[in-house]
């Protein structure tokens, strides 16, 4: 399968450079990764950040020969140099069968609110990150990416984002680390299908696959917000 075209909300273009420095906020350095044999020849994890900044892909080098590939899915030290200090307390893993099962807008509210690092290891989805943060001048828009077990991409989803996917083909497993515990009294959602937030998820709306609790949640509008 060909690496998928990258997939984003506002008419922006990422920017994707190696980190090399742990002064924040980030700022990409000379050095302009443009391509996967530059990123080679740096040995680090590459970084991308999407039109609403806050949410980065992350993609590991991948260590391939006759026998497969090693790879360090995950780095303490190179999420640092991210700029993503957050600690991660739990894994969690889903298994999708069919395709178009759409999981979301989930996040939960303080104290209990989420950074969630998400990858998939089989299949594919289109991964979605809306931002419900009042005070930000990207409130209510999104960014999407497509993640899959062939692009290696990992996203970034910071506390004060709704979170879901969709699955774009059978039997896909999702990953993700999260920063605090699940926590059913904290936990919120927004509509999947809310026409203000006019995601586009790919598949047709009607052929969507959503679990009973899934096809209740409220509006952004009727939503709780972060401030």
């Amino acid at each position: 399968m060909s690496d998928p075209l990258v997939t984003q909300s506002a008419h922006l273009h990422p920017i994707a450079y190696h980190i090399n420095t742990t002064t924040h906020p980030i700022r990409p350095p000379s050095h302009v990764i443009r391509d996967a044999s530059d990123f080679d020849r740096y040995k680090s994890m590459q970084v991308i950040e999407l039109a609403i900044p806050d949410v980065k892909i992350l993609i590991p080098r991948k260590h391939q020969d006759h026998r497969g590939f090693f790879s360090e899915t995950y780095n303490r030290h190179a999420m640092a140099e991210a700029g993503i200090h957050d600690a991660f307390v739990q894994d969690n893993q889903s298994l999708s069968v069919q395709r178009g099962v759409v999981r979301g807008l989930h996040y939960q509210i303080p104290p209990r609110a989420q950074g969630k690092l998400v990858r998939v290891i089989r299949g594919s989805i289109l991964d979605v990150a809306v931002d419900i943060r009042k005070s930000s001048p990207t409130f209510g828009k999104h960014v999407t990416e497509i993640l899959s077990a062939d692009n290696w991409k990992q996203m970034w989803v910071p506390p004060g984002f709704a979170h879901g996917f969709v699955t774009l083909e059978e039997n896909t497993e999702v990953l993700y680390k999260v920063t605090q515990p699940y926590s059913p009294a904290d936990e919120r959602a927004i509509a999947w299908n809310d026409p203000t937030l006019a995601v586009d998820w790919i598949i047709p709306h009607d052929q969507a696959v959503l679990s009973d609790r899934d096809r209740k949640h409220p509006t952004l509008n009727q939503a709780w917000h972060f401030d």
